[in-house]
């Protein structure tokens, strides 16, 4: 009985430093998660489809979130906790948008306003209220920048990435143009940007820097680029892959890109 008895205190033992050193392990690897969406619309039939998610599957992502009790931010907020090298609790998530789709208005707006999530929606602003009608009017974008749940970024005057333009003066302009118009045209601080695609370099990061933001996002910036470069967040892109709860999960757990890489192995 007695040694019984010491060898499940030896087990228990064993557990608790391996869990311990698992639990420290992988505080190492997170990385705090920011949520790419681009559309929402009942058009997302394919896996495939990586720009549009259905309102049912964004509706049970964001209640997801709020029923487990995820700390949703603007993303404002993660970039002031890693300015001032605060550790960023668990469970933090940002949650952004990029182009400015009409529907966004009609799905995703509602849903977020049903559950108090924030969100973030990057503006092209040559697209606002364009011809074809699948863009936010400025009208929309005044009903949901002054919703006190919505922040409205700089994703330039046009959709061509910036790194295909030669000229700086022209990558300039269309960075502060677009900051610009849509602080006066909504009467609010544009703070934060997203460089179109994703795609950037040194010198357009510094022209954004240059030009009074206090945070950038990026898709997959590469390893030059520390995960607590403010200027060169990286995002996660939710499509229709993610339809699965547990796939959401796993990417707005901050551990994705080591379960990715382990999966890969």
């Amino acid at each position: 009985m007695f040694k019984r008895k010491r060898l499940i205190i030896s087990l228990a033992l064993i557990f608790v430093i391996i869990f311990s050193f698992f639990s420290v392990y992988l505080r190492t690897k997170y990385i705090v998660p920011i949520l790419m969406y681009h559309s929402i619309s009942p058009s997302a039939v394919s896996s495939e489809d990586r720009m549009t998610v259905r309102p049912e599957v964004f509706e049970n992502q964001m209640r997801f979130l709020k029923e487990h009790a995820f700390n949703v931010v603007d993303i404002k907020e993660i970039a002031k906790l890693i300015s001032q090298k605060e550790e960023i609790p668990r469970n933090t998530v940002a949650i952004t948008f990029d182009d400015g789709y009409k529907n966004f208005y009609t799905y995703a707006f509602p849903i977020l306003k049903k559950y108090n999530l924030p969100a973030t929606v990057f503006i092209i602003v040559d697209e606002i209220g364009r011809p074809q009608n699948d863009r936010l009017s400025w009208e929309e974008l005044k009903v949901i920048s002054s919703s006190g749940l919505i922040s409205i970024g700089d994703h330039c005057l046009g959709p061509e990435p910036l790194i295909n333009i030669k000229s700086t003066k022209e990558i300039t302009r269309q960075i502060r143009e677009a900051k610009k118009i849509l602080e006066e045209r909504l009467g609010i601080e544009v703070y934060s940007f997203s460089y179109p695609e994703g795609l950037f370099n040194n010198e357009i990061r510094q022209i954004v820097i240059d030009s009074g933001f206090k945070v950038a996002v990026a898709t997959n910036p590469g390893r030059q680029y520390p995960n607590d470069d403010i200027f060169a967040l990286k995002r996660l892109r939710i499509s229709s892959a993610s339809n699965n709860i547990v796939s959401f999960w796993i990417k707005a757990s901050g551990y994705y890109k080591f379960f990715k890489e382990k999966k890969k192995n």
